[in-house]
This record gives C-alpha cells, sequence and structure tokens, in this order.
C-alpha cells in the first residue's frame, strides 16, 4: 500500500522572507512531505516589495530544500488549498500578540472549510524576535539585517 504524501501550506505576505518564515519553513519539512510556501499579494498591507520580488526572494531562500514549492496567490486561503490538494495550513506564532489573530483566522477559515487544519509552529527561540515589519523597519533607515534575512536575499535587499 502506497503512503499518502502529507502536503502543508504556509501561506504568508513575506515582505521579506525572514530567518524566522525559514525557521518555520525548515521545521515544517520534518513534519511534512511536502510544503507549498504561499505567497500572498495582499495589497492591503501595502508591502515595501512587490509582489514578484517577494516571490523570488522566498525561492531564493529556499531553492536547497527539497520538500519546497513556491507559489503566488491572491485571494482565500480556502481556494488554495483546494487548488493545491491540501488541508493543512501552518502559521508561525512568535508570541501571545499573535495568538489571538493567528486564531480568530483559523477559526474563519474552518467556517469557510471544516476539514482545514491549522497548525502553529513557534519559531527557534534566536527568532521570536524577528518579523517582516522589524526587518522593513531597518532597511528604511539603511541598518544592518544580515541576522535577520537569509543570505540568498541580502545582496538583494542592499540594492533597495
Amino acid at each position: 500500500m502506497a503512503k499518502e504524501s502529507k502536503r502543508a501550506i504556509y501561506p504568508g505576505t513575506f515582505d521579506p522572507i525572514t530567518l524566522g518564515h525559514l525557521d518555520i519553513i525548515k521545521r515544517g519539512c520534518k513534519i511534512f512531505d511536502e510544503i507549498v510556501v504561499a505567497v500572498a499579494k495582499n495589497k492591503e498591507k501595502n508591502p515595501m516589495f512587490s509582489f514578484e520580488k517577494r516571490v523570488e526572494f522566498v525561492k531564493k531562500a529556499t531553492r536547497d530544500l527539497p520538500k519546497i514549492k513556491v507559489i503566488g496567490f491572491e485571494g482565500l486561503l480556502v481556494d488554495l488549498s483546494d487548488e493545491v490538494d491540501s488541508n493543512i495550513i501552518i502559521r508561525g506564532l512568535r508570541a501571545v500578540s499573535d495568538f489571538e489573530y493567528e486564531l480568530q483566522m483559523g477559526y474563519a477559515n474552518a467556517s469557510l472549510k471544516k476539514d482545514l487544519e491549522t497548525i502553529y509552529l513557534m519559531p527557534s527561540l534566536q527568532y521570536a524576535f524577528i518579523s517582516s515589519s522589524i526587518v522593513r523597519a531597518i532597511l528604511k533607515y539603511r541598518g544592518e539585517v544580515k541576522h535577520l534575512v537569509p543570505k540568498e536575499i541580502l545582496k538583494d535587499l542592499k540594492c533597495m
């Protein structure tokens, strides 16, 4: 009997991808056979980087991880879950402040699709403080971010 492949979706704006995101992705690879990293277009958040750049950054940062597929998407996560044939969502929780928002989103998604499960992973301690908004704030003032983002995208960020 063939083993059924377990695929999960790790959605986010990834503006830009951080070492915290990468930590969650790598830890998810230990649990799932494939992770679809889904970069949300999300114009409402007014991202610093274009949709195309954010997808490119995630592809560069994950290119050496064989279990990863990177896609861009717009719309509802429940629709994407049907498109990629996965009922598992991965979300990262850094602090209690993340929990309330993520819990609401998980419940909202479950109300739209009953068999959609959300798995919450905490980043490793050394990455718990990192967020894309912190990286953007530091970049705005030309500060050093090499300890916050994957080395594969560092040169791209320096050119901004």
